[in-house]
């Protein structure tokens, strides 16, 4: 795989991740005080740097385990024949 790739591939896993980190690690017990209009729903406190943290970790992690299936292929594309044969064949 070129380096391009995994770069770009790396990119599409930190972006999803952070969507998946997003949620997590919010404090809403009550501690801090929200500005008035605020929903309540809404974090009182957004740390743009830890989240990126968090996500850059766990994009990692994610990102290891594509790559590994790439290179030692544990789960082969071919598996995952979703098409039967005779439709491939036109008949």
């Amino acid at each position: 795989m070129r380096w391009s790739s995994i770069a770009a591939i790396y990119i599409l896993f930190w972006a999803m991740s952070f969507f998946l980190v997003l949620p997590f690690r919010l404090r809403a017990d009550g501690q801090d005080e929200f500005v008035p209009g605020q929903a309540a729903g809404a974090p009182p406190k957004f740390s743009f740097a830890r989240t990126a943290k968090w996500t850059t970790l766990v994009s990692a992690v994610l990102f290891g385990l594509y790559y590994a299936n790439y290179v030692y292929q544990w789960l082969p594309v071919n598996r995952f024949n979703l098409v039967p044969d005779r439709v491939l064949e036109g008949q």
